[in-house]
This record gives structure tokens, sequence and C-alpha cells, in this order.
């Protein structure tokens, strides 16, 4: 029996949110108001210079941003739905399967966004899981070569669908 029989929808989607979180980890620290060392309450001064350091675990193969996908991101293996905006991305290809994570949001209903998810990652060879929800959250998750998955979680709220992909892929084929 192979290790896509014995995965469950909630595992799956545990990964995929445990990667992601690991990638946030990998961006750099929020500052305070005492990394600051210019910043003063003084009346006088009428600058101030936060700087924020890099996250010592954070590797050369990782990057994230937001507002835009990330310089090197898998575009192939994850497109950017038409008319979704994108709220941030993240790619790491220290370790293969890279991990990669997209977080946008679109004027269109969930089962769209999972529809055209779902046949952009079969057409790349994705097997999808069964399973389509964790608790009250549209969630859907895809297998391919044992190895590499996909999730996508969609939440609708206000007629605006903020959806999250999360995958550990191989990403040289998706260039």
């Amino acid at each position: 029996m192979t290790v896509t029989k014995n995965l469950k929808p909630t595992g799956l989607a545990a990964l995929a949110a445990g990667a992601m979180l690991a990638l946030a980890a990998c961006s750099p620290a929020a500052p305070d108001a005492t990394s600051s060392s210019a910043a003063t309450s003084s009346p006088a001064s009428t600058t101030s210079t936060v700087t924020a350091s890099a996250s010592p675990t954070a590797s050369p193969g990782t990057s994230a941003t937001v507002g835009k996908l990330v310089e090197g991101f898998p575009e192939a293996l994850i497109p950017v739905m038409p008319g979704a905006t994108v709220i941030s991305s993240s790619l790491d290809k220290a370790k293969q399967p890279a991990t990669a994570a997209l977080v946008a949001s679109i004027t269109a209903p969930t089962a769209a966004v999972v529809d055209f998810y779902t046949k952009h990652l079969e057409g790349q060879g994705f097997k999808a899981v069964p399973g389509d929800a964790v608790g009250a959250v549209a969630s859907k998750d895809f297998v391919r070569n044992d190895n590499e998955t996909v999730n996508v979680a969609v939440v609708e709220a206000a007629g605006v669908s903020t959806f999250t992909i999360g995958a550990n892929a191989a990403v040289e084929p998706a260039k």
C-alpha cells in the first residue's frame, strides 16, 4: 500500500499549514520599539529609524513577500487565479521537494476557486485525495509521486474568497 492511500485530508491540511507556518517563521522579525537606537521620545527628534534583522533560522533558499509573488515563485505549479489579488507568497528551495505558498483573494465563490485549482493540479498529474473540507473550511488535498503534496483551502466572507495554497513539490519541472 502506498503512502497516498493512508493520508487523510486533515493530515495533509495540517502538513500544509505547518509548512506555511514554518515559512512565516523564516520571514524578517517584526521590529518593536526597543529595536531602534535612533528613535527617541525627545521633541527635538523629527525622524526615527527602525531596523529589523533577519531571522537567524532563515536559509539562503527561503524568501517571502507581501502583495506580490516572491522572486522565483513556481507560477506554472501554482498560478494566480485570473482576477485574484496576491496577499502574500513564499518559497523555500533549500530542500527538495521545495515548499511554496500563496495567499490570495478574489470575488468568486469558493467552489470556483477549488474547481480552478483542481483542474490545474490534475492537469499536472496530481491526484485529489478524498475529502473537501476541514471543519467548516473548504480544503482540498492533492498528491503526486507519493512525495509531492498541495493543499488548497478557501474561506469565503462577504462575497470575497480568500485562499491559501501550500505545496511541497519539485519546482524545477514547473519553471
